[in-house]
């Protein structure tokens, strides 16, 4: 459950883009949204043509060219430290393709996930010396090597640090560290990728009459896979990237990624920016997570159509079996749930497994924060020691959180969206407590949501109206495909799709009918019946069947209309904060009571369908009505499957009710939930 924002515009001046630039009345509105504001950057955006910053505003970009240049010219082997994920195998490609080009002798090096880690390390450096390397290049890494960067240099190694991680410490004594967010960098704009740097270094090699134009006919391919891969705000530079990048690979004469799309059945098809995303990046990175990526740099650089075709192969192959890995370790997490449900009434979700693949645990994390709406932690026990990935929702520093732990754990960094860590193992349950501690002394959580660009007539929704939100591709970070909030539908019918796994539901406003889907809520989870009125959150597509094109109405969320769903999910934390032994204050505790009356209506509702059945706590709230909260449905569901009434079974995917017997008569008093509110209640303790 999440808690729906509807954004703010500008009417006037969205009349005034409308008007000035000849655009879709939706287009504009969309445009104030995006917070468009001014001429000049509705121009830059719509067309997408910014200006490249001169490299050499960056900081040490000077020292790293001319060092550059010096191993080119005289001969020196040239090593390129990359990374794993796409961002990097897209920066090592872009940079390894450019000096292979310019006559350098150069190889690369990407370090194994499980084996190595992240970044440079010293068995690392050892392999690079034998070689015979005079000079490491790091691309979206080395912020943070300085000691790999001086037993380097102990071994006759020089080093350029390129990356666009924020720097934790003292830099690296490097020839050169290139990183815009040194302190002393006064760069313009900071938000480019692993990629977009090792692109502007490629830029400062060319010197002061480099063919900007020319670089990015070459590289935008691959500046626009990693931009998007490392999820960086798509503005500025950033823009001028992905938009010529995409009109590379729709055109792309890079054997490497044809082969790809035609692996994947997409040869014949245009690319967008999802497709990117969710199509081409998750098969770079599967092989980085379960296995060695230096091959998808020998399929970003590769001139042989054979060995493209097999490498492009091995890599939908590695993705399938990292989806295989990733339905694993959710099947166990779901059963450690299912044992144990206090586990995910923590603020911090923390779960722990045996030998889970380090490199899928942060999907895994990801998925269980979204399900949830919390910030989740997933660590990987590997022997006496273990390590962790976590994803958090906006709003809370999850880097801050786990800094508060720092003095029991081996390592952590990252940033407040998304952070790793590694520990003993027996430090993992007081690492849960602390964290958890730390949420409780910062007041209350930031509470998940879903963010809607503005509020549409159903009338107006058709597929012209999709058709014209192709004006605002690409969307990504920072242009996030819109949201619209249709209102006041009344549901006339609803079927199963693919063997129930997706519904199909039919609405109607007035005499406006829309058909929507609503995929990955199967058939019998979903709770609304024929005749609720309801507010839908959708996106809108335009289709194709029969080479005919259609508009596909896909829904994000459904409450009913007028619904405040912050009341119900602050009733609900009320729940879970009685569950974890939080003080509530005296109407606090009140407010989840529920009195015997009320215990005896939501029994007599649940009698009124077949089992198992599948929950949604503020659909249940608003059928029974009254003064019952969603905090007073979890008590009583909680005292009911205590006291054997019903089999209450919540795992990651719903909560439902397996079996209900009301053949014997209890007392709603011996429950354990109701002996606890109850001695909480007398002892004062609110």
């Amino acid at each position: 459950m999440k808690q729906w924002l509807v954004s703010k515009f500008d009417k006037d001046k969205a009349r005034e883009l409308e008007s000035k630039f000849g655009l879709p009345t939706i287009i504009a509105l969309l445009l104030t949204v995006r917070g468009m504001d001014t001429d000049e950057k509705v121009h830059d955006f719509l067309v997408g043509e910014g200006v490249i910053d001169n490299p050499f505003e960056i900081k040490d970009m000077d020292k790293a060219a001319e060092r550059v240049r010096r191993a080119i010219d005289s001969g020196e082997k040239i090593c390129i430290y990359g990374d794993y994920d796409v961002d990097g195998v897209t920066s090592t490609a872009l940079l390894y393709s450019y000096l292979e080009t310019v006559g350098a002798d150069v190889t690369y090096y990407i370090p194994h996930r499980e084996n190595e880690g992240y970044g440079m390390n010293m068995s690392a450096v050892d392999i690079i010396k034998d070689r015979g390397t005079n000079l490491i290049i790091t691309v979206d890494n080395g912020i943070s090597a300085a000691k790999e960067i001086a037993y380097a240099k102990s071994l006759g190694i020089d080093t350029v640090v390129t990356d666009h991680h924020i720097p934790s410490g003292e830099l690296p004594n490097a020839v050169a560290v290139v990183d815009l967010h040194r302190p002393d960098c006064n760069s313009r704009f900071k938000e480019i990728s692993g990629v977009g740097v090792a692109f502007k270094l490629v830029l400062a090699i060319e010197g002061e009459y480099c063919d900007v134009d020319m670089m990015l006919d070459n590289y935008s391919d691959l500046l626009c896979i990693g931009t998007i891969g490392d999820v960086v705000k798509l503005a500025d530079e950033n823009l001028v990237f992905v938009k010529r990048g995409l009109e590379s690979i729709n055109n792309s004469d890079r054997v490497g990624i044809q082969a790809l799309l035609r692996e994947i059945g997409y040869d014949n098809k245009e690319i967008v920016s999802s497709d990117v995303s969710f199509i081409i990046d998750p098969r770079i990175n599967a092989v980085g997570r379960i296995d060695h990526a230096d091959i998808c740099v020998k399929l970003l650089t590769t001139e042989n159509e054979e060995e493209a075709a097999q490498i492009a192969k091995i890599l939908c192959e590695k993705n399938t079996e990292r989806k295989n890995i990733e339905n694993e370790i959710i099947n166990e997490i779901n059963k450690k749930i299912l044992n144990n449900p206090e586990i995910v009434r923590d603020n911090v979700i923390v779960i722990d497994g045996d030998d889970w693949s380090i490199g899928v645990i942060g999907i895994v994390s990801n998925r269980i924060r979204n399900i949830y709406g919390k910030p989740c932690i997933v660590i990987s026990r590997q022997g006496r020691y273990a390590r962790g990935s976590g994803r958090s929702i906006e709003g809370f520093d999850l880097w801050k959180a786990i800094e508060s732990c720092c003095d029991m754990l081996d390592h952590f960094g990252g940033h407040p969206m998304a952070a790793g860590l590694s520990l003993n193992c027996d430090k993992i349950d007081e690492f849960r407590r602390r964290i958890n501690e730390y949420c409780d002394s910062i007041g209350e959580m930031p509470i998940d949501t879903l963010k809607i660009d503005c509020k549409l007539s159903p009338d107006f929704v058709d597929l012209a109206l999709s058709k014209e939100l192709s004006y605002l591709q690409p969307y990504g970070e920072g242009n996030a495909y819109p949201v619209f909030q249709l209102s006041n539908l009344s549901i006339l019918r609803k079927e199963p799709t693919s063997n129930g796994s997706h519904t199909r539901v039919h609405f109607a406003r007035g005499s406006t009918r829309i058909t929507a889907m609503y995929f990955s809520v199967p058939f019998n989870s979903f709770p609304y019946n024929e005749g609720d009125v309801v507010d839908v959150a959708v996106e809108l597509f335009v289709g194709v069947y029969h080479d005919e094109e259609n508009l596909t109405v896909k829904i994000v969320d459904m409450k009913f209309s007028g619904e405040d769903n912050d009341r119900h999910i602050q009733s609900l934390r009320l729940f879970e904060k009685f569950c974890r032994g939080v003080s509530l204050r005296h109407e606090e505790l009140l407010s989840i009571i529920p009195t015997k009356t009320e215990c005896r209506q939501i029994l007599r509702y649940l009698m009124s369908f077949p089992t198992p059945q599948s929950l949604s706590f503020s659909v249940i709230v608003r059928r029974l009505g009254g003064d019952m909260t969603c905090a007073k449905l979890r008590v009583a569901l909680e005292a009911f499957d205590d006291l054997g009434i019903i089999t209450l079974c919540e795992d990651i995917h719903k909560i439902e009710i397996k079996s209900l017997d009301i053949s014997e008569k209890v007392n709603l008093e011996d429950a354990k939930i109701f002996k606890k509110l109850g001695e909480v209640y007398r002892n004062g303790q609110v």
